[in-house]
């Protein structure tokens, strides 16, 4: 089975660009993970506010805290298609990086995904 790639875009074909499933739920982790709430019209309690924490005093109690963050969010918007095992969420200068590992609860494979963005160029 096929899934809309994200972000959206047209293949060479001119038709909308698909992708495999793994591909599709980093897509949609990425999502959850770099959205605020509140950025989305009609659903204005979707995403993380993880890019929030980019700026703050870096310390053990604010990494415990970015973890929960993404891992609840992801749960909460994700958790019918993965199982989240493990958030690692690490801030340098204005480069936020965030490693989870998870579950694919249809396939029954542990999958590891990495996400950075350089706040900076937001």
């Amino acid at each position: 089975m096929t899934h809309v790639d994200y972000p959206f875009h047209f293949d060479a074909r001119g038709c909308t660009a698909d992708t495999d499933r793994d591909h599709y739920i980093r897509g949609l982790m990425e999502q959850v993970l770099f959205t605020a709430p509140g950025e989305r019209v009609n659903r204005p309690t979707f995403g993380c506010g993880v890019m929030q924490l980019v700026f703050a005093p870096n310390s053990g109690e604010l990494a415990a805290a970015s973890q929960m963050l993404v891992q609840a969010a992801l749960q909460q918007w994700m958790g019918d298609l993965i199982s989240v095992e493990a958030v690692l969420v690490e801030a340098s200068d204005s480069t936020l990086m965030v490693n989870v590992q998870y579950l694919d609860r249809l396939t029954q494979q542990r999958q590891a995904a990495q996400f950075t963005r350089d706040v900076a160029a937001t």
